[in-house]
């Protein structure tokens, strides 16, 4: 059976010319060598190379074996760089899935300087607004999730990341426009515009009007915050 070693011992062979020089830059005897050569012939029960020729000359089975070993090493190589790369943390995938709306302001410059600083991390966005992205996390398909609305898991961690008021957008002419606060009676008889996420994860529900038991009159969504700000006006 064909292993890494022999291969490599092959592509020494091909590139010195000689059992001698090969013996040297792979820092073993002749001997040695010779007898790792001869053991793999006898396993492939074929020659490899002819013999008493400088340089050394390969077989046609030597020549095929030699053609997968230009093939395959670098492949190898290639892939242990990559994975010391990602043993160290310089490269990879990172899948982020983002269901705070209002951080999209500052997140678009902050992955721009990560980008920058690490250049060989690939980096996948997923706009959280059809699935639950904590359950995507526990399972492995998400590496990290921006939220408004944390889940109590004990496999998953949280790190805060701002604080933000819990703001009204209403038309310039509604009477609502004069006052700096509104109380949740107030939107009780307003058609009140929101994301198209289920009631529990909108704080305006849940930090506002669920605790004051009102619903407001009519409820409308759209999934762009401009279009909100559009239909609101």
């Amino acid at each position: 059976m064909l292993e890494l070693r022999h291969l490599a011992t092959l592509q020494a062979i091909d590139e010195a010319g000689s059992l001698v020089e090969a013996a040297e830059r792979l820092h073993v005897t002749q001997s040695a060598l010779s007898h790792q050569l001869k053991d793999l012939e006898h396993r492939l029960g074929v020659a490899l190379i002819v013999r008493r020729t400088r340089p050394i000359r390969f077989t046609t089975a030597g020549d095929r074996v030699l053609a997968l070993t230009r093939q395959v090493l670098p492949q190898v190589r290639r892939t242990e760089t990559e994975l010391r790369r990602l043993a160290a943390g310089q490269s990879g995938r990172l899948h982020i899935a983002i269901e705070c709306h209002s951080c999209f302001q500052w997140l678009m410059p902050a992955l721009d300087r990560f980008r920058e600083a690490w250049p060989e991390v690939e980096l996948d966005l997923s706009a959280a607004f059809s699935f639950t992205p904590q359950a995507a996390l526990v399972r492995g398909d998400l590496d990290m999730v921006i939220t408004s609305d944390p889940v109590d898991n004990d496999a998953v961690r949280y790190l805060p990341l701002f604080r933000y008021e819990l703001v009204l957008a209403v038309a310039r002419q509604s009477p609502l426009a004069a006052g700096r606060a509104v109380a949740p009676q107030t939107l009780a008889e307003e058609t009140l515009i929101t994301y198209p996420v289920e009631h529990e994860r909108l704080d305006v529900f849940t930090a506002f009007l669920d605790p004051a038991g009102v619903a407001p009159a009519a409820l409308r969504t759209a999934e762009l915050t401009p279009m909100m700000v559009q239909l609101v006006a």
